[in-house]
């Protein structure tokens, strides 16, 4: 999983690609309307991938970041101090624990250029009237849904 987020005058964008080990690949980016700085965007976008990730029942991710800061804090090698990205940092962590294998990794900016790409145009998204696009809303549940199947021979009737 690559993933980055762009936090600008225009506004703030995340993104992120999942890719498969067959090289199928699921890009997802979206744009925050709510003021935050560069490193809580990076923060949400990788939640926003884990979630992603766990949705689509992947047991195993290697977890592919330009930002220094969030690999190593989520590695444990460096403390979290910013009060406000430690909620992010403590989901992610718990995140985590839904995969029987996980690994997070640095690398350079040039190496993650689709994501950093698709974080940035999200970021620039102007929209003429707030009205045409309806707010989505979500709601994370951390408890499953049960669903049932009945098995019928159709009779050709409603």
């Amino acid at each position: 999983m690559f993933f980055d987020g762009a936090a600008n005058s225009i506004g703030v964008g995340i993104g992120a690609l999942l890719i498969s080990e067959t090289g199928q690949y699921y890009p997802i980016s979206a744009k925050i309307r709510l003021s935050c700085t560069n490193n809580m965007a990076v923060y949400k976008v990788c939640i926003l991938g884990l979630r992603m990730a766990i949705d689509m029942n992947i047991k195993e991710l290697l977890v592919i970041e330009e930002s220094d800061l969030l690999v190593h804090q989520v590695q444990g090698e460096w403390t979290t101090k910013n009060v406000k990205i430690l909620p992010y940092f403590h989901y992610i962590k718990e995140l985590s624990r839904r995969f029987t294998k996980i690994e997070f990794k640095h690398v350079l900016r040039a190496q993650n250029e689709f994501v950093d790409a698709l974080a940035t145009l999200s970021s620039m998204i102007q929209h003429p009237d707030k009205n045409y696009i309806d707010h989505i809303y979500i709601e994370i549940h951390d408890k499953h849904a049960y669903c049932f199947h009945v098995d019928e021979e159709l009779d050709g009737k409603p």
